[in-house]
């Protein structure tokens, strides 16, 4: 396309303007109050701020070299796995006619930032596996070096026109993977990434056998709230236009939502005996993430399966962590790792281009839908290398970082609390009244 022929669609790009506006959102405050209310009140601050610190971090890097690492254009030779991160640093050079925008009359800056908060969010994720135990310090080296060497590479070449997307081939034998919003770079990534930190910081002191309830529900209320609202610009919003499959996108992440919840608590109810706000909470992140790679690409009957077997699915693999012994602390692989490849390996099932539904080139319909084998094979294999990426670099970067500079605090500051051993600051004022008025600073 000609630099002159690009033409601005003030549609398009409003709602890709609120789109990013909303995404953002999903991280801070969105994130930070879900995160924030499931820890115990004396980390409750610091989940906060690693969260901001995260946008921080994440941010600056994206406009700096990230974007042009993960969207230069480039597709061949090394450009299969990541970008030249010097074509448009800083975002020198970087064109309307040439940016993710173009054919959608969107400008290229809009892009740069709707994709920036994916990259931060991602990023975010990662610390639910990891609460009230890593240095602060650690955990700014470690965002700063897992988004250059995971998160880039992997957005790149499953939407920058890597092999693992449009554009490239996963393999001859199979079709193009379907990943519309984000379940292998953004939920499988993350997820596998919590894993692997998890397992280099080891267990909270006390875990298992001490009880680590979240110490304000209103709080993880409020932030699942948030997320589903944002979440409609992180799925609705990929199609980088308002148009039919952003519609598509938004009715199958409400629907699979809505049933994950259900199912989530009805899980509980039969298991447990109750059905809890924690449950209801973490059934409707659940069905957020499942149904985020398959939001355009299947009808509402496969929304609602989709979102169905990710809140059962989901609701049992928390426990996972009891069982095999890894102190995934707000359930970062039970929710994000797990429903990201429930997601993923559904579309293999329900993909379905008969009503609306986005297909990439070369994709293919899902087993159910008369397309055969294919594309379900397609998901699996996309789904196994997402996870052995993002877990054998995570390992190998908190290995790094843990042998220079250490990844944990001290078990003091641990026992105390990390909110004041590292800020400071404590979330609740609970000293006690003394009684008496106090009148300009002097008590009277």
């Amino acid at each position: 396309m000609a630099a002159d022929a690009f033409k601005l669609d003030t549609g398009n790009t409003a709602w890709m303007m609120t789109s990013a506006v909303i995404v953002l959102m999903m991280t801070v405050p969105g994130l930070a109050f879900f995160y924030g209310g499931m820890v115990r009140s004396k980390s409750v601050l610091n989940m906060m701020v690693m969260n901001f610190v995260a946008v921080g971090v994440v941010g600056f890097i994206w406009i700096l070299y990230g974007y042009s690492m993960t969207f230069a254009g480039n597709t061949t030779g090394y450009a299969q796995f990541f970008d030249n991160p010097f074509k448009y640093f800083g975002l020198v050079g970087l064109q309307d006619d040439g940016g993710l925008g173009a054919a959608t009359g969107v400008p290229a800056l809009v892009g740069v930032g709707f994709q920036a908060t994916f990259a931060v969010i991602t990023v975010a994720l990662i610390t639910g596996a990891i609460a009230d135990r890593i240095k602060l310090g650690s955990w700014i080296a470690f965002s700063a070096v897992w988004v250059t060497a995971v998160y880039f590479p992997l957005a790149h070449m499953v939407w920058g026109g890597g092999f693992l997307g449009v554009g490239g081939k996963v393999s001859e034998w199979l079709s193009t993977p379907i990943d519309f919003a984000g379940g292998t770079v953004v939920h499988i990534d993350a997820g596998a990434a919590g894993l692997a930190l998890a397992l280099l910081l080891g267990r909270r002191k006390g875990w298992p056998k001490e009880p680590m309830r979240p110490h304000n529900l209103p709080y993880v209320m409020l932030g699942a709230a948030l997320l589903w609202v944002g979440w409609f610009g992180f799925n609705a919003g990929s199609e980088g236009a308002a148009d039919g499959t952003a519609g598509r996108a938004w009715i199958n992440t409400f629907v699979a939502t809505c049933v994950a919840m259900l199912a989530w608590m009805l899980t509980e109810k039969f298991r447990d005996g109750k059905a809890t706000s924690l449950g209801a909470a973490s059934g409707v992140v659940a069905g957020l993430v499942a149904i985020t790679p398959a939001a355009a690409a299947v009808d509402s009957y496969g929304a609602i399966v989709i979102g169905l077997v990710a809140g059962v699915v989901c609701a049992l693999a928390v426990g996972l962590k009891f069982k095999f012994g890894f102190d995934d602390a707000l359930d970062v692989v039970g929710v994000h790792l797990v429903g990201g490849l429930t997601g993923t390996i559904l579309i293999g099932f329900f993909a379905t281009n008969k009503q609306g539904g986005w297909y990439p080139d070369g994709a293919k319909n899902g087993l159910l839908y008369g397309g055969g084998l294919t594309q379900l094979a397609t998901q699996v294999l996309v789904a196994v290398i997402a996870v052995v990426f993002s877990f054998v670099l995570t390992y190998v970067i908190g290995y790094i970082i843990k042998a220079i500079t250490g990844l944990r605090v001290a078990e003091g500051d641990e026992v105390g609390g990390v909110d004041f051993a590292i800020h400071g600051e404590t979330a609740y004022d609970t000293t006690p009244a003394t009684g008496g008025r106090v009148k300009e600073g002097i008590s009277a």
